[in-house]
């Protein structure tokens, strides 16, 4: 009960973490947290030991934005030097650039079938095993700017050196639908790709089809995206978390307790709460 029970082992560079700055975090399968960090590369950790992956190791970057297990035992991990594939048995990495739409990696999954979806700054990527495949707002990605937002001057989320959601959240309402933040394999196949400016892209195996504000999306920036138990998806937008059963919308922004507008994460509980990370701080959300 997260009303009676206070955080425990929180980790710094201290105890083995490479960064405090710490932009993702998975579980292998067997049980390693990693932590995906700002310029520390990622880290891992179980039973008190720490290890820490950089370049050096084979890893494509030092900025690690995603971690998604493959159904081969690997561990795939979305950096902005493209995405490494690491075989959990024998520690090597495998990497890849030139395959990607946009070698800036901002979040993978992985489908039914095996195949490992990438969102990237450029489109949508998929791998399934053997071949490649890209898409991008020319292919349907994203909906057409209808509220004729200015094109976004972002070429990311910054730069190296200021690369941050904070920042370019505080531009204004932007449009560049390629740009890709989230992505999610759903258990009946389709593919859900949450984009900046063009609302939610949903992938049916065959075209792509759009949800935006004019159909109940709180709002056209999409940066995250789960889907509870019952199959309903819950998005994380730039004005507030909208609810979608696949027929209704329910919204919920600041009004409703939200302490920001951006929500940048979501989380799912046990008990079906919802968890809403934003730049000012966590909001849980009870709406069964």
């Amino acid at each position: 009960d997260l009303a009676t029970t206070k955080p425990r082992n929180p980790f710094t560079r201290q105890h083995g973490l490479a960064s405090e700055y710490v932009f993702a975090v998975g579980i292998d399968r067997a049980g390693y947290v990693w932590f995906g960090t700002n310029a520390g590369g990622a880290s891992r950790y179980r039973g008190g030991k720490w290890k820490t992956y950089f370049p050096m190791h084979g890893l494509a970057d030092y900025w690690v934005y995603a971690f998604a297990n493959g159904k081969d035992g690997t561990l795939w991990i979305g950096t902005w030097a493209g995405a490494s594939r690491l075989d959990l048995k024998t520690g090597k990495f495998t990497n890849y650039v030139k395959q990607l739409v946009n070698e800036w990696v901002y979040g993978i999954s992985v489908d039914r079938e095996g195949r490992v979806w990438f969102a990237t700054e450029g489109g949508v990527s998929m791998f399934d095993g053997k071949r490649w495949k890209s898409w991008t707002h020319k292919d349907g990605v994203g909906a057409p700017n209808s509220a004729r937002l200015p094109p976004s001057a972002n070429t990311g989320l910054g730069t190296r050196s200021r690369h941050d959601l904070t920042v370019s959240a505080q531009t204004g309402p932007t449009y560049n639908p390629s740009y890709v933040f989230s992505i999610l394999a759903a258990d009946d196949g389709t593919i859900w790709a949450g984009t900046w400016g063009g609302g939610v892209a949903r992938f049916d195996g065959k075209k792509w089809s759009n949800l935006t504000t004019r159909d109940g999306l709180a709002g056209n920036i999409v940066y995250s995206m789960v889907r509870d138990k019952n199959g309903v998806f819950w998005f994380g937008t730039d004005a507030g978390v909208s609810r979608h059963d696949g027929k209704s919308w329910r919204n919920v922004d600041r009004r409703e307790g939200l302490l920001d507008s951006h929500v940048y994460a979501l989380a799912l509980a046990p008990n079906g709460d919802v968890w809403a990370g934003t730049r000012r701080g966590v909001a849980r959300i009870g709406m069964r």
